[in-house]
Protein backbone atom coordinates (compact mmCIF):
# COMPACT_ATOMS: atom_id res chain seq x y z
CA UNK A 1 0.00 0.00 0.00
CA UNK A 2 1.23 3.44 -0.93
CA UNK A 3 1.26 5.51 2.27
CA UNK A 4 0.83 8.77 0.34
CA UNK A 5 -2.46 7.48 -1.09
CA UNK A 6 -3.67 6.49 2.37
CA UNK A 7 -2.76 9.88 3.84
CA UNK A 8 -4.52 11.60 0.92
CA UNK A 9 -7.70 9.60 1.57
CA UNK A 10 -7.52 10.49 5.28
CA UNK A 11 -7.16 14.17 4.37
CA UNK A 12 -10.28 13.90 2.17
CA UNK A 13 -12.17 12.25 5.03
CA UNK A 14 -11.09 15.00 7.44
CA UNK A 15 -12.98 17.53 5.29
CA UNK A 16 -16.22 15.68 6.11
CA UNK A 17 -15.69 15.76 9.88
CA UNK A 18 -18.57 16.98 12.01
CA UNK A 19 -16.78 18.86 14.79
CA UNK A 20 -18.91 21.87 15.76
CA UNK A 21 -17.87 21.72 19.43
CA UNK A 22 -14.13 21.04 19.47
CA UNK A 23 -13.41 22.36 15.96
CA UNK A 24 -10.76 19.58 15.88
CA UNK A 25 -11.30 17.73 12.61
CA UNK A 26 -9.75 14.31 12.13
CA UNK A 27 -9.74 11.96 9.15
CA UNK A 28 -8.69 8.35 8.90
CA UNK A 29 -8.19 5.80 6.14
CA UNK A 30 -7.94 2.06 6.75
CA UNK A 31 -6.40 -0.38 4.29
CA UNK A 32 -7.58 -4.00 4.33
CA UNK A 33 -6.38 -6.68 1.92
CA UNK A 34 -8.48 -5.30 -0.86
CA UNK A 35 -10.00 -1.91 -0.09
CA UNK A 36 -9.61 1.47 1.61
CA UNK A 37 -12.26 2.62 4.08
CA UNK A 38 -12.37 6.19 5.32
CA UNK A 39 -13.85 7.86 8.36
CA UNK A 40 -14.06 11.21 10.10
CA UNK A 41 -14.79 12.23 13.65
CA UNK A 42 -18.47 12.81 14.37
CA UNK A 43 -19.21 14.85 17.48
CA UNK A 44 -22.40 14.98 19.49
CA UNK A 45 -23.78 17.48 21.99
CA UNK A 46 -23.71 14.56 24.43
CA UNK A 47 -19.92 14.24 24.24
CA UNK A 48 -19.90 10.55 25.14
CA UNK A 49 -21.77 9.81 21.91
CA UNK A 50 -18.94 11.23 19.81
CA UNK A 51 -17.12 8.81 17.51
CA UNK A 52 -13.50 9.20 16.44
CA UNK A 53 -12.35 9.07 12.81
CA UNK A 54 -10.30 5.94 13.38
CA UNK A 55 -13.21 3.96 14.78
CA UNK A 56 -15.55 5.25 12.07
CA UNK A 57 -13.20 3.92 9.37
CA UNK A 58 -12.52 0.63 11.18
CA UNK A 59 -16.20 -0.02 11.87
CA UNK A 60 -17.03 0.65 8.21
CA UNK A 61 -14.45 -1.96 7.18
CA UNK A 62 -15.66 -4.50 9.73
CA UNK A 63 -19.29 -3.94 8.76
CA UNK A 64 -18.29 -4.90 5.21
CA UNK A 65 -16.64 -8.13 6.41
CA UNK A 66 -13.00 -6.99 6.61
CA UNK A 67 -11.65 -7.78 10.06
CA UNK A 68 -7.90 -7.48 9.37
CA UNK A 69 -6.39 -4.02 8.98
CA UNK A 70 -2.98 -3.78 7.32
CA UNK A 71 -2.55 -0.03 7.66
CA UNK A 72 -4.32 3.04 9.00
CA UNK A 73 -3.57 6.68 8.26
CA UNK A 74 -4.70 9.40 10.68
CA UNK A 75 -4.62 13.15 10.09
CA UNK A 76 -5.72 15.93 12.39
CA UNK A 77 -4.23 19.40 12.63
CA UNK A 78 -1.96 20.48 9.79
CA UNK A 79 1.05 21.50 11.88
CA UNK A 80 1.45 18.42 14.07
CA UNK A 81 0.97 14.66 14.08
CA UNK A 82 -2.30 13.52 15.62
CA UNK A 83 -2.11 10.22 17.49
CA UNK A 84 -5.17 8.04 18.12
CA UNK A 85 -6.87 8.27 21.51
CA UNK A 86 -6.70 5.35 23.94
CA UNK A 87 -10.01 3.79 22.88
CA UNK A 88 -9.00 3.98 19.22
CA UNK A 89 -5.64 2.38 19.99
CA UNK A 90 -7.47 -0.53 21.60
CA UNK A 91 -9.82 -0.88 18.61
CA UNK A 92 -6.87 -0.76 16.23
CA UNK A 93 -5.23 -3.55 18.27
CA UNK A 94 -8.39 -5.68 17.97
CA UNK A 95 -8.29 -5.70 14.17
CA UNK A 96 -4.59 -5.15 13.44
CA UNK A 97 -2.56 -7.39 11.18
CA UNK A 98 0.63 -8.51 12.93
CA UNK A 99 2.69 -6.01 10.95
CA UNK A 100 0.17 -3.16 10.83
CA UNK A 101 1.51 0.23 9.87
CA UNK A 102 0.07 3.27 11.64
CA UNK A 103 0.67 6.35 9.53
CA UNK A 104 0.37 9.72 11.22
CA UNK A 105 0.08 12.47 8.65
CA UNK A 106 0.16 16.24 8.61
CA UNK A 107 -0.27 16.97 4.91
CA UNK A 108 0.19 15.14 1.63
CA UNK A 109 3.67 13.65 1.62
CA UNK A 110 4.36 14.55 5.26
CA UNK A 111 3.92 11.61 7.60
CA UNK A 112 5.59 9.27 10.07
CA UNK A 113 5.02 5.53 10.40
CA UNK A 114 4.58 3.76 13.73
CA UNK A 115 3.99 0.18 14.84
CA UNK A 116 1.26 -0.93 17.21
CA UNK A 117 3.87 -1.70 19.88
CA UNK A 118 5.11 1.88 19.64
CA UNK A 119 1.69 3.46 20.21
CA UNK A 120 0.24 0.81 22.54
CA UNK A 121 2.95 -1.21 24.28
CA UNK A 122 1.70 -4.26 26.12
CA UNK A 123 -1.69 -4.15 24.39
CA UNK A 124 -4.42 -6.36 25.81
CA UNK A 125 -5.67 -8.47 22.87
CA UNK A 126 -7.84 -11.46 22.12
CA UNK A 127 -4.78 -13.69 22.58
CA UNK A 128 -4.71 -12.66 26.24
CA UNK A 129 -8.21 -14.09 26.68
CA UNK A 130 -6.93 -17.53 25.64
CA UNK A 131 -4.31 -17.74 28.39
Amino acid sequence: MDFNTLVSKALEAREKAYAPYSKFKVGAAVFTDEKIYTGCNIENASYGATNCAERTAIFKAVSEGHTVINAIAIVGVENDYTYPCGICRQVIAEFAAKDIKIILGKNNGEYIVKTLDEILPGAFTKEDLQK
